[in-house]
């Protein structure tokens, strides 16, 4: 029999977080998330490797994307993503305002047009 696994490159998803098993916030795999500016060197190796996915021109990218991309799980990629929401140095674009009226209005000034003709 062979002695336990010694990959270096295996590393548990709890040391990663820092310990954390949940995200603070609610992050999806398909959130999209922005860059924000500010310095990185206070940053974790992990967090400073989702950081260096949008210091090549990157818009948005999703969740998913930066799991895909640094080969990690999906559920430790949202845990950082959301701790670095939380310090700021990701944002999430806020939907667009729907400024459409109510179609209760749009319905009587339609009506109110057809009376004219």
């Amino acid at each position: 029999m062979t002695g336990p696994r010694r990959d270096p490159d295996i590393v548990r998803p709890y040391v990663r977080t820092g310990g954390r098993v949940r995200p603070r916030r609610d992050v999806r795999l398909e959130s999209v998330v922005i860059a924000a500016t500010g310095p990185v060197n206070d940053l974790g190796p992990d967090a400073r490797q989702v950081m260096g996915l949008f210091a090549a021109g990157r818009g948005g990218l999703a969740v998913a994307d930066i799991a895909a991309a640094l080969q990690m799980p999906p559920s430790t990629v949202r845990i950082l993503v959301s701790g670095l929401v939380d310090t700021g140095h990701l944002t999430s674009p806020t939907p667009a305002v729907s400024d459409r009226p109510d179609t209760d209005l749009m319905q009587r000034v339609l009506d109110g047009l057809r009376e004219l003709v």
